[in-house]
């Protein structure tokens, strides 16, 4: 299988998605990792997606647009939608995470999350939160919220009331438009919006480890459109399996990291 890297077209996007930075080599100081394509599984080119995760043989997958947002059950082999509610037409779907039998919602600018059954997306409630919602994810113990600044919220997963925030830094430098959200090996993967990077977040410290750099699966999957770029991280832990997507992009992959220079 081929192995896809690049140094010099991650360099000029690190630099993009950082608030403050000097183009130039700098940029580029963090390891960056390739990927080796796995597998490939169809995917809905109509999902606008904003979240995603895998459990028990499916994907669980949040989309956004306003009036077309929802949240579906896929089978990973197919993409299939064997089950999907939708999100209240006035409101753009953001991440999605499970915790126990639910699922936990986010919108994108009006502050307010749903819970959901998981079998059955049942209604069970709403909450709401400061600011914007992006992407979730979960540790054992606590769910993880981006909002699109460099600031990553830390939840109670009963109460969803924050219990800590963490500032993301990248060599220094605060790191916005962080996306989607996996917890993988006990770091946080994050999307960072309208690049082909992934960044690795020590979530102790909040520092960027390195990147995982995307470039040509987009102009494999994606259909025409300045938004569809790559948002969508799930991770199988039984298998150690790592899926990646985008938004309207016609192919999911799974995928494996080229060991790090």
């Amino acid at each position: 299988m081929r192995i896809f890297f690049s140094r010099i077209a991650c360099s000029l996007t690190v630099c993009a998605a950082l608030a403050a930075c000097t183009p130039g080599p700098a940029a580029a100081e963090l390891p960056v990792a390739g990927y080796r394509i796995e597998r490939v599984f169809p995917h809905d080119p109509g999902a606008f997606t904003e979240g995603l995760f895998y459990r028990d043989g499916f994907l669980y997958e949040s989309t956004g647009l306003v009036g077309r947002s929802d949240i579906r059950k896929v089978r990973l082999e197919t993409g299939t939608v064997v089950a999907r509610v939708a999100i209240p037409p006035q409101l753009f779907g953001e991440g999605i995470i499970d915790w126990n039998d639910r699922i936990i919602s986010l919108t994108w600018q009006t502050g307010i999350g749903f819970r959901w059954s998981l079998e059955g997306f049942r209604p069970l409630g709403t909450f709401r939160y400061a600011g914007e919602g992006w992407g979730m994810t979960r540790n054992d113990r606590e769910l993880v919220m981006s909002d699109g600044t460099p600031t990553l919220r830390f939840l109670d997963p009963e109460t969803l009331a924050v219990r800590r925030r963490l500032e993301v830094t990248a060599e220094g430098q605060p790191l916005r438009n962080i996306n989607e959200l996996e917890w993988v090996k006990g770091e946080i993967f994050a999307n960072i919006w309208q690049t082909d990077l992934i960044a690795r977040i020590d979530p102790a410290s909040g520092r960027v480890t390195g990147w995982i750099d995307l470039s040509g699966l987009r102009e494999r999957a994606a259909t025409p459109g300045i938004d569809s770029v790559a948002n969508g991280i799930a991770y199988d832990r039984t298998r150690d399996r790592l899926f990646v997507t985008g938004k309207h992009w016609r192919s999911l992959f799974e995928i494996r990291l080229v060991p790090r220079e």
